[in-house]
């Protein structure tokens, strides 16, 4: 028999958010810049870059690690706040030695590699104690490599209902650090686990 009462609230009778409003806005300003620089050919080189590839020109640059957000330097590569993240605290990690493919690197150098994706995950757990980390490496143009001749490896923090597509459609605002806050908070984990 029908019925003029609505039915009781929960999960089946709640209409989805799009049914009532359009999505609140995800906010990210800081990869705007990223995306009004990008070509055919991937983001441009920094206008004073020696090397035409900014992992390689932080490489080189030991003395602006500050400057470039570099947090971890070892002999083989570093660990450094993506300038323009996917979400806040987006590390990257590199070997100074830039290649192509991870079957460019001797067993060695991959072995190096996998150590500092290592230090950051711990690093990140330190800073930020996300709930999960997706990390992954991106080699290839094809495979969405911005950076195709120096592989590097993403680690993104991650918390429920952070910047998911479901957030995005589920009303969820997402309003992000700057990049020099995040710097700080991960300089002063790096401190804290070189110390322990």
């Amino acid at each position: 028999m029908p019925t003029d009462n609505p039915p009781p609230p929960g999960p089946s009778s709640t209409p989805a958010p799009s049914e009532n409003r359009p999505p609140d806005a995800i906010w990210a300003p800081w990869r705007l810049g990223y995306l009004e620089s990008l070509d055919e050919s991937g983001p441009p080189a920094r206008p004073d870059s020696p090397t035409g590839c900014f992992l390689s020109d932080d490489w080189l640059a030991p003395d602006d690690d500050i400057a470039n957000h570099v947090i971890v330097r070892t002999d083989a590569g570093m660990i450094l706040l993506n300038a323009y993240p996917y979400a806040n605290g987006h590390l990257l990690v590199a070997l100074g030695d830039g290649r192509a493919s991870l079957m460019d690197y001797a067993p060695e150098q991959r072995a190096a590699l996998w150590r500092l994706v290592d230090t950051a995950c711990e690093l990140m757990q330190a800073a930020l104690e996300p709930q999960g980390i997706n990390i992954g490496v991106n080699q290839g143009r094809a495979a969405g490599a911005g950076v195709p001749g120096h592989l590097h490896v993403h680690l993104v923090p991650r918390w429920s209902g952070d910047v998911n597509f479901i957030t995005a459609v589920g009303n969820i605002r997402v309003i992000p650090s700057a990049l020099e806050q995040m710097d700080e908070r991960y300089r002063r984990a790096w401190d804290k686990l070189k110390g322990s």
